[in-house]
């Protein structure tokens, strides 16, 4: 397919209430946007490295340059069959995974359009509704997390999601587990500890967690390994699997026993199907990851998830939990049996209104052949 046209935005959406890890808080998620248009048809892809370089050493700022700079105009008039092919004109940049990732997924997309083809189908998924857990970040106090706990469990989530960090870890975590003994929980650490915390992780370890998530430093794979041999509870990795290199080394070094799969973090989908089913054959279970995308990535992860290794609820959401308004129409909606329903639609899954990203953007872009 020949790229005529690509446009970029740098989106940032209001939250209806801030989230907070143990790198941050954030009120917004900024995004970036990417529309890319052949003849008649139209893929849409959505990258969201958030606006401090702080989950990653990318920014969306940095994302915005790096694709309107760089990427962009190796793309416009050119053919690509692939989206390796694709990937390989920018395969000179270092690291950048998240600015690769805009038009490697857009890319994807506008092969769905034209092909008359639901995005599952072309990804080799299967089609079936997909199971979504909760999410809880760091809170105002431990009473508010467990109202909203208590009604993840009443709403039948079958896994709980909670954010640590230093001051918020073992002590709310003892009274979660005791409040909810027969819910399964999961913790994410985003890189918030070291390896003289191991007393805190053999702590942890009495709990019964389903997994510890992404421990120790973001880009690190020994020391997760050294951890991983001292605990019991699986350590999963998150920040450290930016590639599939990071990952054949986890796997040589045992740095963890499950493996989160986020779209932007490593990538692009091609890359994601790719660890995907290096996991599968190494006998590691996935889960899809979320950036907090709007309803257009989100739908993408709904696709995503329904690959026959992702075993373990994902980080899927519905608009409403997180926007006031998201940018598409209709809005991702939760079934009510806690699954989302993978879209049909031949094409972009959940496409934005324009009229929606022009009341967000901050800046916007675009090139057309010369």
């Amino acid at each position: 397919m020949r790229i005529d046209q690509i446009d970029v935005y740098y989106v940032e959406l209001p939250l209806i209430h801030p989230w907070r890890t143990a790198y941050g808080e954030d009120a917004t998620i900024d995004s970036v946007m990417v529309r890319l248009i052949s003849g008649q048809h139209v893929g849409w892809g959505e990258t969201t490295p958030l606006r401090a370089p702080a989950y990653s050493p990318e920014t969306a700022m940095s994302v915005y340059h790096t694709i309107t700079e760089f990427i962009a105009p190796t793309l416009v008039g050119q053919e690509f069959e692939t989206a390796d092919q694709l990937l390989d004109t920018c395969k000179w940049i270092n690291g950048n995974p998240f600015a690769k990732a805009g038009p490697e997924i857009a890319w994807w997309m506008l092969k769905a359009d034209m092909q008359k083809a639901p995005l599952y189908h072309l990804l080799g998924g299967t089609f079936r509704n997909v199971e979504a857990g909760a999410d809880f970040g760091v809170q105002n106090s431990i009473d508010v997390l467990l109202e909203k706990i208590e009604g993840a469990v009443n709403n039948g989530f079958k896994r709980v999601k909670l954010k640590v960090r230093r001051g918020w870890d073992l002590d709310m975590l003892q009274v979660v587990c005791s409040t909810f003994p027969r819910q399964t929980f999961h913790i994410d650490c985003n890189s918030g500890y070291t390896l003289d915390d191991i007393e805190f992780f053999k702590e942890i370890d009495e709990l019964g967690l389903a997994m510890i998530e992404q421990p120790l430093h973001h880009n690190d794979l020994l020391d997760h390994a050294t951890l991983q041999k001292q605990i019991s509870t699986p350590v999963c990795l998150d920040e450290s699997i930016d590639s599939v290199r990071a990952f054949e080394w986890a796997l040589k070094l045992k740095s963890c026993q499950i493996l989160n799969i986020k779209t932007g973090r490593v990538g692009g989908l091609s890359v994601a199907v790719k660890l995907h089913n290096m996991a599968r054959d190494a006998g590691i279970p996935c889960w899809v990851g979320s950036m907090l995308e709007s309803g257009v990535g989100g739908g993408i992860l709904i696709d995503l998830a329904t690959l026959d290794n992702f075993t373990y609820p994902g980080d899927l959401f519905p608009s409403q939990f997180f926007y006031h308004q998201d940018l598409t129409e209709p809005e991702l909606v939760l079934n009510d049996d806690c699954t989302f329903t993978p879209s049909t639609v031949t094409g972009t899954p959940y496409e934005p209104i324009h009229e929606r990203i022009e009341q967000v953007a901050k800046f916007s872009w675009t090139l057309l052949p010369n």
